[in-house]
């Protein structure tokens, strides 16, 4: 019998992009539960005017940076913002049983309740102790205001885990009037998609005012290749506009959504409005990267990277790559 997801076609000679690294995560050891000095697992990226918001899966808060594009600094230390009650646990393997794996993070606009917009954060789905979201209202400045509200994904996720029984949503972002979640895939199952929803439909939702979330309007698959026999999994995306977005993706040498695996390779790349793959670019070094945000700078795009590299004693980069000739 024929595999019904098999791994995708070998990727062929890809440009190779070179990452500058502008620091790492720090945070003052007295804010975080667990003592350390820094964010260890970034999963997910946002940029709202001068500050970058990170997520990471093994985290109750969101981090806060200065973002240090155009300050002619490096990256100062950030704070911690606690978006979930109750602390983990400090061995690694308990916590990860446990944990609610907030893998990916977007900037939304205005939506009732929310008239300057607010930040969503997103539980992975890849369990059942991993469907919940946190949506944290913005003011008028782009910052926190300290209103918070807990969304309960059962109903959002059931749907596509009847299409992919490895769920794994490691990414989210509004292009062009939707609301785009990102499934990763593995070696187990290889398929990486782009789920659709009309945000005038999901706003509703994430508000409160309606019961049950909107149907997806579509589902892209995304076919990547594979790098030394590892398939690119998706693992952020960040608009561009015109409907164009870019995506980081890493080859991770694991056959399911839990396990963690050797990273062979990192890539960015283009989505065009028609949903097709438009450019992919090896990242030199292959970081892990699987958070990304994207600033114009003239015709082009400057794009920050954060890493997870695996390891609660290590902590996660700041990378800049930028990506020319992109069409806006």
């Amino acid at each position: 019998m024929a595999d019904p997801h098999p791994i995708p076609q070998v990727t062929a000679q890809l440009p190779v992009l070179q990452a500058t690294a502008l620091g790492h995560l720090l945070i003052d050891p007295a804010q975080h539960p667990r003592g350390q000095a820094h964010v260890s697992a970034a999963s997910g990226l946002v940029r709202v005017r001068q500050r970058l918001y990170v997520v990471a899966d093994d985290e109750m808060h969101v981090g806060v940076f200065d973002d240090p594009i155009g300050a002619g600094t490096g990256l100062a230390p950030g704070t911690l913002l606690r978006v979930l009650p109750g602390d983990l646990p400090l061995d690694k393997g308990k916590r990860k049983k446990v944990k609610p794996d907030l893998e990916s993070l977007t900037a939304l606009p205005r939506l009732p309740g929310c008239p300057a917009g607010a930040l969503l954060a997103l539980g992975s789905g890849s369990r059942p102790e991993r469907e919940t979201a946190v949506l944290l209202v913005l003011n008028d400045q782009g910052i926190p205001n300290g209103r918070l509200a807990l969304l309960d994904l059962a109903a959002l996720y059931a749907p596509l885990r009847a299409r992919f029984a490895d769920l794994n949503i490691e990414g989210a972002l509004v292009v062009s009037g939707e609301l785009l979640l990102l499934q990763r895939g593995n070696q187990g199952d290889a398929r990486n998609a782009c789920i659709r929803y009309d945000w005038n439909q999901m706003a509703p939702w994430l508000a409160g005012l309606q019961t049950l979330p909107p149907p997806a309007k579509a589902v892209q698959l995304l076919d990547l290749g594979c790098v030394a026999g590892v398939p690119l999994g998706l693992t952020d995306g960040t608009a561009l506009g015109g409907g164009v977005w870019a995506f980081c993706a890493v080859a991770e040498s694991t056959h399911n959504s839990y396990q963690d695996g050797a990273c062979v390779a990192s890539t960015i790349g283009t989505v065009g409005p028609d949903g097709v793959v438009q450019r992919l670019q090896l990242l030199q070094g292959a970081p892990k990267v699987e958070g990304i945000a994207a600033v114009a700078r003239g015709p082009d795009w400057v794009l920050s990277l954060v890493t997870d590299p695996d390891d609660p004693a290590v902590a996660s980069q700041l990378l800049q790559v930028c990506l020319t000739q992109v069409h806006k």
